[in-house]
């Protein structure tokens, strides 16, 4: 199905670590689509990424780590801000962020600045994450909807710090509606889908987006594995491999990698049952981007999975 087309943000991470007994942060290349995008990358996809990027030396290292990773940047723009951060800090193998940089440099893409043709030539077209916060993102992601051809899919890869309040939510949960009504597949945590639709279970959240308007609804259970919701049956629960994770950082990512990286190889599937063999898959991805740290760089090869996951 030709190429991909990842539109979101590319920061930088600063990761809480130690240093010879003191506290330092290590810094990484991140957000949520990026990471989407190399983990397409890595498993033998070809993928463009589109969205802003700083005039500063930190947007120059993203732009090398994209090209060393083997995605493309025809769609990436350069816009006169700082690169945007995000500090990281853990208290166990999940990371709390918090996001410096005003305005984001990610938050500048502008619905003018697309190339119409890379869009509409996609095979797969993936929205999200947090530039959606961000009017001018916000219209161009909604215009590269609309010009798409090929499938298209959705991950609101929700940062509550982000959220200014119940309206902010409010409006967040329109935009997941919005997309979700012309999606082929949308993919939400579990902490997405409480903070979302609190005090709905899981299944039943997999299933509201079905009746939105998905194609096909994920929500991932971080160990516990995710559930699926397709047509023709009920949600059903997929398990996870046992891992030994030491960083969460970007494992719901690379679940989104390796659907959009299925999808340009084969498509959609047919039944049920080829959507829980393919996120039976991302599963695994996802641990083995657990048992090392960072997020992109983490991202494995379809054969590292298969190496891992051989019996």
């Amino acid at each position: 199905m030709g190429y991909a087309v990842v539109l979101g943000e590319a920061l930088v991470d600063l990761l809480d670590a130690e240093h010879d007994g003191e506290p330092v942060y290590r810094q990484a290349i991140g957000g949520g689509p990026l990471n989407v995008a190399v983990g397409v990358a890595r498993l033998g996809g070809d993928v463009q990424f589109v969205g802003s990027l700083g005039d500063d030396v930190l947007a120059g290292r993203i732009r090398a780590f994209l090209g060393n990773a083997g995605v493309g940047l025809a769609g990436a723009v350069t816009v006169p801000a700082p690169t945007a951060l995000a500090v990281a800090t853990f208290a166990g193998p999940e990371p709390d962020f918090r996001f410096y940089g005003e305005p984001p440099s990610y938050g500048l893409l502008t619905a003018d600045d697309l190339d119409a043709d890379l869009v509409a030539g996609a095979g797969v077209l993936y929205c999200g994450s947090i530039v959606l916060l961000q009017p001018p993102v916000l219209a161009a992601a909604r215009r590269a909807w609309s010009l798409a051809t090929g499938l298209r899919v959705f991950d609101p890869n929700v940062r509550p710090r982000l959220l200014d309040g119940p309206a902010a939510l409010a409006g967040l949960r329109e935009v997941v509606a919005e997309f979700a009504a012309g999606a082929h597949l949308v993919k939400l945590s579990t902490a997405d889908a409480a903070l979302l639709y609190p005090g709905e279970p899981v299944e039943g959240v997999a299933a509201y987006l079905r009746e939105l308007g998905a194609a096909t609804a994920v929500v991932t259970l971080g160990a516990a594995g995710a559930v699926v919701a397709t047509a023709g049956a009920d949600p059903v629960r997929v398990p996870a491999p046992k891992v030994r994770a030491v960083d969460a950082t970007g494992a719901g990512d690379s679940v989104m990698a390796a659907l959009v990286a299925d999808l340009l190889v084969d498509g959609e599937p047919v039944e049920p049952a080829g959507w829980h063999e393919r996120v039976a898959f991302a599963l695994r991805v996802a641990g083995l981007v657990c048992e090392s740290a960072g997020g992109a760089t983490a991202m494995p090869t379809r054969a590292e999975v298969l190496r891992r996951f051989a019996d």
